[in-house]
């Protein structure tokens, strides 16, 4: 079933400019898939969709798949750029502060890049955590996203 919904995910946002996962959960309640908004964001999580940018200035759920690899760090730095207003850690957490709805395309992007030392990442709607494997790559990690965020 699992395998069938993510086909369906995939075909949804292909047909459909979605932008968030009420409406993406309402999709699939439609074609016949009756899930929870908690599995929408783990299936979200788990295909790496990522929001992109439209013509029109809003932002849709895309897979990346038709990025070449070299984009998805220029990609990564322009949703990092645009999303992120403030970054700190604590011991090996690093914590990321977004504007409002934004936290989850960031991580998505992220963890398209698998930074090196990243245990795992965590998105809500405006912040994300990061665990890494010590304090040290968290300062190292908090620095260079410091450095991304005053380009």
């Amino acid at each position: 079933m699992k395998s069938k919904r993510h086909a369906k995910i995939l075909e949804l946002i292909a047909d459909y400019p979605i932008d968030t996962q009420e409406e993406l959960l309402k999709k699939l309640n439609e074609s016949g898939f009756y899930v929870t908004q908690a599995t929408v964001s783990r299936d979200i999580k788990e295909l790496r969709l990522i929001k992109s940018q439209s013509s029109n200035g809003g932002y849709y759920y895309t897979t990346g798949a038709k990025e070449m690899k070299s984009d998805i760090s220029y990609k990564f730095n322009s949703i990092f750029f645009e999303s992120v207003n403030g970054i700190d850690y604590a011991s090996n957490f690093v914590v990321i502060k977004c504007y409002t709805g934004m936290a989850n395309a960031v991580c998505a992007a992220m963890d398209a890049i698998h930074w090196k030392g990243v245990v795992g990442t965590l998105a809500g709607d405006d912040t994300i955590f990061v665990l890494m494997r010590d304090e040290q790559g968290a300062a190292e990690l908090c620095s260079q996203f410091k450095k991304l965020m005053n380009r």
